[in-house]
């Protein structure tokens, strides 16, 4: 007789497990030409040579632990955004973070505010724990940032219960941006006992004039926490590095749950690396400015919806045809983000190539158009 299976908790019971796309290895193994890959968000100019030599000088003692608490890594990233050390809360990615935050601030009975094209680990992390999750319609697409966070809508959603507010800034997957004061605005007016988040996963790619970081905002509101990651424009993706700063209080819950030797030696040494090199992260930021500008102005000129970004990334709405373009361009070894899951069916998200790469998409474009 084959035992019955263990069963788990009600919350996650009910959950959809993230959808990272594509299968990308299956992909890979069975494609004719190499493929382009846009569907990830990832630097394509790769890592900084100092962390790629930093892996290099570790590869030796990887039959030892890392350290534990990242002391390294923490003070570097405490020095480059002016606070103390114990408000650095490291993690393997920002989604372990994300995911944490709700474990340590939301449970059964308690609700979480979303915003309708946010990131989706934000509604798995508050279901995981337990919460409800409100999810407040964006901005409309006659709007100046269609489909961004819409402030007002979700300061409205908040009321007793609220534990959590999640936000990206800028978004993903959508690209959207909100300027400081609207941001400063709205912080303002959040009750203390609601965690604001904001995601600044994309945070090192933004040049608008009207962007700021909320890092700075933390002094003055203990009960905002902002994420970061070094899988975006640092090009670490591959070893899962991300960080949280919050107050003290918030970052010793955090730490509480923080599971022990959570980031890799490896990628200690690289994140350290990566971060004093300012001038490969600088070069980074101008090629992407300057890529997705020109992709941008080559996708309207074609007749497609794009969608303002801060981002490595455009939302691109193509209409009825997505389904098959996206189809068409897969079959030319060209991998693009369906939009389905996030509300958006017609709309893909294409992640910012380098100039040959942006050329090989246009090219598929206009191929599938004959």
């Amino acid at each position: 007789m084959i035992a019955a299976a263990p069963r788990a908790r009600a919350a996650i019971r009910a959950l959809v497990a993230y959808d990272p796309g594509h299968d990308l290895v299956a992909l890979r193994r069975a494609a004719a030409v190499p493929l382009l890959e846009l569907g990830s968000n990832e630097n394509p100019y790769g890592p900084s040579p100092r962390a790629m030599a930093a892996v290099a000088a570790c590869l030796g003692d990887i039959h030892r632990y890392p350290d534990p608490r990242g002391g390294d890594l923490r003070a570097a990233l405490a020095r480059r955004h002016g606070v103390d050390g114990a408000q650095v809360v490291l993690g393997n990615g920002s989604h372990e973070l994300l995911m944490q935050l709700a474990q340590v601030f939301a449970e059964r009975g308690d609700e979480v505010v979303v915003s309708a094209h946010a990131f989706a680990v934000f509604a798995i992390a508050a279901r995981a724990a337990g919460a409800s999750v409100r999810v407040t319609a964006a901005l409309g697409a006659a709007t100046p940032m269609p489909h961004g966070h819409d402030l007002q809508a979700l300061l409205a959603q908040v009321n007793a219960a609220t534990r959590l507010i999640y936000l990206a800034n800028p978004n993903n997957p959508t690209g959207t941006w909100y300027p400081r004061a609207d941001f400063e605005a709205f912080i303002a007016r959040v009750p203390g006992h609601v965690v604001v988040v904001v995601d600044e996963a994309y945070a090192e790619l933004a040049d608008a004039p009207d962007y700021a970081s909320a890092i700075a905002s933390i002094a003055a509101h203990p009960n905002l926490v902002v994420t970061r990651t070094f899988s975006k424009a640092h090009g670490l993706a591959g070893l899962r590095v991300g960080y949280a700063i919050a107050s003290l209080p918030v970052a010793a819950m955090l730490e509480r749950i923080r599971e022990s030797f959570n980031v890799g030696g490896l990628s200690l040494a690289a994140a350290e690396a990566a971060l004093a090199d300012s001038a490969h992260l600088e070069a980074c930021r101008s090629r992407n400015a300057m890529q997705r500008d020109a992709l941008g102005t080559a996708l309207r000129a074609r007749g497609f919806t794009v969608t303002p970004s801060q981002a490595n990334f455009l939302l691109v709405g193509f209409g009825v045809e997505t389904t098959a373009i996206e189809a068409a361009l897969l079959a030319q070894g060209v991998v693009l983000r369906p939009m389905a899951g996030y509300g958006l069916p017609n709309c893909l998200r294409i992640s910012i190539g380098d100039a040959a790469g942006n050329a090989r998409l246009l090219h598929a474009l206009d191929a599938w158009r004959g």
